[in-house]
């Protein structure tokens, strides 16, 4: 009995999504419980998985288009299915749909090949490992190919393949590469099929795409400064002859690139769908939101002592961010009124503690929320966050792990920032803005002593926290990062 899969709502309250890959080729059978393919919502990739064990008989939507919540987006069978019977499942349906040019029986686990070629590196970005089959086709050169051997002089140079299996693939022979990957190699004739990925899975990530470009400047440099094979003959002394009339100076050859500073025209780059979602809710945040911003001075040196102890025996290092998230905890126990969320029918209040931690990745900045902190050690907290960053990189973020929380933790700290104020990340009601540790003068019973000082800054909904309470919290904070003894409590 054929069975029709549909786009399902991975986000409360989504009307569309990004099909962002299938996993499983046409014609290839999996077991209950296998990713069929790659959701993106505005803040994560999901993985939909199959129900029962069955063969994907027909894809009903491509990978990189735009999907509404509901619609058809393949046909499920058994292996025992034919072209045919596909054929009259889609007619019964009321789906049209065309079918492949030369298709094959159902449930052999293979994909007509095309002409054996490179994959060329356009279609939709990829954001997760390789999950598909092992019997990925072939595919002829697409866009962004690399040049072949009559390529036109003046290219960079031709890459060489990458061995076979180096590079993962979905069923349909895309290549899983970063959106920023993409748009670092745009131009420059370097495929993606020709470099190793070292990310996760081997997908390629930054630091690939990096290498590559120095590689293939390095070996255009030292084509272009190969010396001649031989010295040319000085020219030959010559013959007098009359002065003839002036003639116009030869044209001056331009440039190709500015010169003296020249304007170049800027590159418009498409909004991508996460980085649409922030500009959309961190816009409604600060013209919805009534936000209020408290700031503190914390001395750091018991914290940063707890930590050199505890990553003495710890199982998982603990990072002062780390820390930071259980003491905005321990805040939030001594302070539970704050422990709050503004909505329209009411104040919500909560009985764990749930905190948000800011994790720039690379397909944008994410929230993921860490889930019971005040019941949770620090390094129990430290291989949470750990893991929320491998997760946010390699995409593969659920959408639960978003939601929820009263409060975020941003910290830019390791990046020198002394000092900021964040945008809270709603339905949130605060955020705290973490600044790098520096070392001071303080004044301690009338001697001068040196000590590790951090700012932090407090952004809170004033419709959910007042100005005392919040005040009454913030001092909670900071008596739990001066007595870090309380975060072990």
């Amino acid at each position: 009995m054929a069975i029709l899969l549909r786009v399902p709502e991975v986000a409360a309250g989504a009307t569309e999504a990004l099909l962002a890959q299938w996993l499983v080729a046409e014609n290839t059978p999996f077991r209950a419980g296998d990713p069929l393919a790659l959701i993106e919502t505005d803040k994560a990739v999901v993985e939909i998985e199959a129900e029962a064990d069955a063969v994907l008989l027909r894809r009903l939507a491509e990978g990189g288009t735009t999907v509404q919540v509901g619609a058809p987006m393949a046909l499920l069978g058994a292996p025992s299915d034919t072209a045919a019977d596909v054929g009259r499942l889609l007619a019964e349906l009321g789906i049209d749909h065309p079918g492949p040019s030369e298709p094959g029986p159902a449930g052999n686990g293979a994909v007509p090949p095309s002409e054996p070629g490179p994959a060329g590196s356009g279609g939709a970005s990829s954001a997760a490992p390789d999950r598909g089959s092992a019997s990925a086709p072939e595919s002829v050169p697409g866009p962004g190919s690399s040049p072949g051997p009559g390529a036109a002089q003046g290219d960079v140079s031709a890459p060489v393949p990458a061995a076979a299996g180096s590079v993962p693939r979905d069923g349909s022979g895309r290549i899983f590469a970063t959106p920023l990957v993409r748009r670092l190699l745009a131009g420059s004739g370097i495929a993606l099929e020709s470099i190793t990925g070292t990310g996760p899975n081997g997908r390629i990530v930054r630091r690939d795409a990096e290498r590559a470009l120095a590689a293939a400047a390095e070996a255009a440099a030292s084509a272009g400064g190969a010396p001649p094979a031989a010295d040319p003959a000085p020219p030959a002394a010559p013959t007098p002859t009359p002065a003839p009339a002036p003639a116009p100076a030869p044209a001056v050859p331009v440039p190709a690139g500015p010169v003296g500073g020249g304007a170049v025209d800027p590159e418009l780059v498409p909004h991508s769908r996460i980085r649409r979602a922030i500009a959309s809710r961190l816009t409604a945040s600060k013209q919805t939101v009534p936000h209020f911003y408290l700031r503190r001075t914390a001395t750091l040196d018991a914290l940063l002592d707890l930590r050199a102890r505890l990553n003495e025996v710890a199982p998982h290092r603990v990072s002062v961010n780390d820390l930071l998230i259980k003491a905005v905890a321990v805040a939030y126990q001594q302070v539970p009124e704050a422990n709050v969320v503004w909505t329209e029918d009411g104040m919500r209040r909560f009985g764990t503690i749930d905190v948000g931690v800011a994790i720039a990745a690379e397909r944008g900045l994410v929230t993921p929320v860490v889930r019971d902190v005040g019941r949770s050690s620090p390094g129990t907290v430290a291989a949470a966050v750990r893991g929320f960053a491998d997760a946010a990189d390699s995409g593969r973020l659920a959408q639960r792990d978003l939601e929820g929380g009263t409060i975020t933790v941003s910290n830019l700290g390791m990046h020198g920032v002394e000092e900021f104020s964040a945008i809270i990340n709603p339905p949130q009601s605060a955020i705290l803005a973490v600044g790098a540790g520096r070392q001071e003068p303080v004044v301690e019973d009338g001697e001068v002593r040196v000590r590790t000082r951090m700012t932090l800054v407090l952004s809170a909904d004033h419709r959910a926290v007042d100005g005392l309470l919040a005040a009454r919290w913030m001092a909670a904070l900071v008596a739990a990062v001066e007595e870090p003894l309380r975060l072990l409590a």
